[in-house]
This record gives C-alpha cells, sequence and structure tokens, in this order.
C-alpha cells in the first residue's frame, strides 16, 4: 500500500518530470529537438492501421490532439520515474542534493538519448533535478532544531518546520503545473491556430508570373453572396494541412537535396539552386484529403511556382521491371507511384507567389496531379527507382490512398444564404481531379428533381476545381442535393462510402430552411 510519503514524492516526481518537459520546450521550441517529439513519432510508427482508421473516421483531427497527449504523458511519466527515483535517495540518504545530482545524471542521459542532442537535453535535466533539489529537502532543512524554550520540547518547531517544508514542495507542484498548462496550451494548441500567413513568407525564388496566375485564377470566380465562403483561391492559412506526426522537420534550402536512387542508368543528386534554376511554371492545383468526410473541410487550391519531374526522371534513366518509384520525404513518410504517373507531376517550392510554409514542405514538395492529397510528399528528399512493388505508409496501414481523387461537390454552411429577396442561394466547390467539373447539379426536393448550377470559369490547369451556385424560392424545408458529372461523363457516385480505404464518396445532402 502507498504511503503518505510515497504519495507525496510521486506528485513531486510528476511535477519535476513537468518542468522538464516544460524546460525542453522553452530550449527547443516545437522542433525536431523538443524531447516529446521522438516519442510522438514512435507512437504514430507503431499504431496499428485499424486503430489509426478508426480515430480518422471516428475522432477526425482530434486524433492529432490524443497522440501528442499520449507522448507528452508518456514522457512526464518517464521523466517522472527518474525523479522518483532521485527523492526516494534524497529520502534515503537524506540528502536533497544527492538525489539531486542523480537526477541530473538519469534524466541527462534519457534525454539525451531520445533527441540525440547532449547539450539540449540540460534543457530537460537541470528543471527536473532543480525539481527533485526542492522537494527532496529534509523535513528540519528550513528551520533550526533547537527547542522553543517556551514549549518545553521541540515538537511545536518540528510542526512548523515540517509545514515550512511541506509549503515550499506544495509552492513548487503549483508553479510546475501552471507551467504545464501553460506549455501543454501553448504547443498543443500550436496546430489549431498556428497558420502560416501570407506575410510572414519570404516570396518564391522565381516567382516572377506567380502575381498574373493568381489574378487570373482569382478571376474566374463567381460572385456569391456569401461573405464566408472561398472563392477560386485558398489563402496559405487557410489552406488544409495533414501530416502523419506533430513536428515538422527543419530543412533550410541550402541543406536541401534530392536524390534519385535504384534502378536508374545512373544516380543522381540535385540542390536547391540547381532545381529553381530549371524552367519554372505556376500551376493551380486543388489538394483533397483521403481522409475527410464527404462534406469535410480539407479541400483547397492554390498556384504552385515549382519544375516539371519528367526532364529529371528521363535524366536518370529509369529501369527495374515495375516500373515504379518510392518517393521519400524527410518526416519519414514514402508512398510509391507508376513511373508514367510520376512524371505528369510538379516539384514545387512556392505557394500562391511565396516560399512553402515549413507546414507544406518546406522548401521542396511534390504535386501528382488528380491524387489525392497524401500522395503529394512534403519536405520531399529521395526519388527511389524500384524492381519490385512496395506499399506505401498509408497502403501499409490498410488505405488505397495512391488513387485518384473520387469525385465531388461540395456544399458547407457557408455556402447556404438567404438572400434580401427571400431567395436562398447555394454555393460551393466541386472537384474531380484531372477529369475536370464538366458540370455541377443540385436537387431542392431530396433528389425527385435536378436543376444545373452556374459553374465559375473553367481554367487551362489540368487539376483544379470549380465553384457553383444555385438560387432558388424556398416554400418550408427542402432537402437539398448536390452531385457532380466530371468531364469525361461520370456522373458522382450516388451511395456514401467511409473515407477508409478509398476516399468517401456520395452525394452531398443539407436540409436547408
Amino acid at each position: 500500500m502507498i504511503d503518505v510519503t510515497e504519495r507525496r514524492d510521486a506528485l513531486l516526481a510528476t511535477a519535476a518530470g513537468t518542468a522538464g518537459v516544460t524546460g525542453s520546450y522553452l530550449v527547443t521550441g516545437w522542433s525536431p529537438a523538443f524531447v516529446v517529439r521522438p516519442v510522438d513519432q514512435a507512437i504514430v510508427n507503431l499504431t496499428p492501421g485499424a486503430i489509426v482508421t478508426f480515430m480518422i473516421e471516428t475522432v477526425g483531427d482530434a486524433g492529432h490532439l490524443i497522440h501528442i497527449s499520449m507522448a507528452f504523458a508518456a514522457v512526464i511519466g518517464l521523466f517522472a520515474a527518474v525523479a522518483f527515483a532521485g527523492l526516494r535517495l534524497s529520502a534515503r540518504t537524506n540528502r536533497s542534493l544527492i538525489g539531486a545530482a542523480a537526477t541530473v545524471v538519469g534524466s541527462w542521459l534519457l534525454a539525451a538519448s531520445l533527441t540525440g542532442g547532449p547539450t539540449q537535453a540540460l534543457g530537460v535535466a537541470l528543471p527536473t533535478a532543480a525539481a527533485v533539489a526542492i522537494g527532496g529537502l529534509p523535513p528540519d532543512a528550513s528551520e533550526p532544531s533547537s527547542p522553543d524554550p517556551a514549549s518545553g520540547d521541540g515538537s511545536s518547531v518540528a510542526a512548523d518546520s515540517t509545514t515550512a517544508v511541506d509549503a515550499v514542495r506544495r509552492r513548487t507542484l503549483g508553479v510546475v503545473a501552471g507551467t504545464l498548462g501553460f506549455v501543454v496550451t501553448t504547443v498543443i494548441g500550436r496546430r489549431m491556430s498556428d497558420a502560416d500567413g501570407d506575410d510572414t513568407l519570404a516570396d518564391a525564388p522565381r516567382s516572377e508570373g506567380a502575381t498574373e496566375r493568381l489574378r487570373e485564377v482569382s478571376e474566374a470566380s463567381l460572385a456569391v453572396e456569401s461573405g464566408g465562403l472561398l472563392g477560386m483561391m485558398t489563402p496559405i492559412g487557410e489552406f488544409y494541412n495533414v501530416d502523419i506526426a506533430e513536428f515538422d522537420p527543419e530543412v533550410t534550402a541550402a541543406e536541401w537535396s534530392l536524390t534519385f536512387t535504384g534502378e536508374t542508368e545512373t544516380d543522381r543528386t540535385v540542390a536547391f539552386d540547381e532545381l529553381t534554376d530549371r524552367p519554372v511554371e505556376h500551376r493551380a492545383v486543388t489538394l483533397r484529403c483521403v481522409g475527410e468526410d464527404l462534406n469535410g473541410r480539407k479541400l483547397d487550391n492554390a498556384v504552385w511556382t515549382g519544375t516539371p519531374v519528367r526532364p529529371l526522371l528521363e535524366s536518370v534513366d529509369p529501369q527495374g521491371d515495375c516500373n515504379c518509384a518510392m518517393l521519400r520525404g524527410e518526416d519519414g513518410y514514402y508512398v510509391q507511384f507508376p513511373v508514367d504517373v510520376l512524371a505528369d507531376g510538379f516539384l514545387a517550392w512556392g505557394m500562391n507567389g511565396k516560399e512553402l510554409p515549413p507546414g507544406h514542405g518546406h522548401p521542396v514538395r511534390v504535386l501528382i496531379p488528380g491524387h489525392w492529397g497524401e500522395t503529394n510528399v512534403k519536405w520531399l528528399s529521395e526519388i527511389e527507382l524500384l524492381n519490385v512493388e512496395e506499399d506505401g505508409y498509408w497502403e501499409e496501414r490498410g488505405w488505397e490512398g495512391t488513387g485518384e481523387v473520387n469525385t465531388v461537390a461540395k456544399l458547407w454552411d457557408e455556402g447556404i444564404t438567404e438572400l434580401d429577396d427571400g431567395r436562398i442561394e447555394l454555393a460551393g466547390h466541386a472537384y474531380a481531379g484531372t477529369r475536370r467539373i464538366e458540370r455541377v447539379e443540385v436537387s431542392t426536393d431530396g433528389g425527385d428533381s435536378w436543376s444545373d448550377t452556374a459553374l465559375s470559369d473553367p481554367l487551362p490547369d489540368a487539376d483544379v476545381w470549380r465553384q457553383w451556385r444555385h438560387v432558388f424560392d424556398p416554400d418550408g424545408t427542402h432537402e437539398v442535393v448536390v452531385r457532380a458529372v466530371d468531364g469525361e461523363g461520370n456522373r458522382q457516385i450516388r451511395e456514401p462510402s467511409d473515407p477508409s480505404p478509398t476516399g468517401a464518396s456520395g452525394w452531398v445532402r443539407r436540409t436547408v430552411g
């Protein structure tokens, strides 16, 4: 049975572990050197595919908060265990500094082994040990032990001494717990609040011409009454962002290179300056997340600055029986493509005229026309030509994310507007990858009758969404249904399906009125 002292030491150890994580964050910030990062990465890598799918379909974006919270709890627990041993040693020797010294060594070794950074590991070790040094003070450390003449014995002094030390310990625990609340709120909320805004980024190399493309795309937008509905362009800070882990790699343009390896006539490494010296294009490309719900919000469009993949592929003369390649990013993500599909791809270093934000793959990512967003590897570092097909990251977890996107027409809340004359405006976006959108149809009676909607002007880009708009006179409650027809004459699939394993499909339905 755990006694009062052990319970107190367990709380103090938790506070010490919290102080260590706090110290690491203050030293490294939200970077790969943060002590929580390797544990978070291990959780991501070791979680079975069935659980990943369940979390995506059940809790959505909250899944990221769950696994980063698990990582925080695990790391705090690891350093709390070291601190608890230090507190026990302090109690056994009646010397708090001995326990603190042991905690410094143990927590430094643990942090250095987790992060590989011996100097930055001190950011964990010192706060952890400091908490142990204060928490390990012996009961008589803060008051003289001579008896009070008025009391006739030392019981009053001893009680006051113990009370004083316990007060120090409580203050320590309170301060560290308060700091933990601040840090956890800051770092866990970072994904929700930290957007890469256009005004914080430098202009992309060779971005001349991007401004004109942005203007052309924006001018193709439909005039809609809703002020909250996006036009044809998504601002960088509003563009959806999905990664396999919480910590983005930190890769500078000077450090970056792309290596072609495997079944090639010759290996080749391309540096950033060499890449940006190649012929430049400014492409409007839409991305959609394979894990989003049918009417989810992970569908956005930007103008990307970069260069085609095909000439680089041809320069290494791909070999191999499978005619396939594995693309790898600095975050540990990997995906396989047929070479002829990859050849239509695009290596992007700019987004809406600005350099790629860290969260979108700075300095270089790949864009594969018409395929799910997850296949567009960020922080691209290697293209390996294969002899035998291999599964990619999501295929190993039961998904088929490398396929072409499903056709969809969206109707979000901000696309439903009551006009001044009492009519209802319906507006949204539709996307079919490289098959393009030919027509969007809407029904206001649950699918019994259909009307064609107005569409935004088509763009010359091969892989871009279109806007749609429809206005009707309401007479009560309406079941609105929206569906799209692609450029090959194929109507959007009617029956709804879950995102796993090939992406959500079905007609979007909303009750209006």
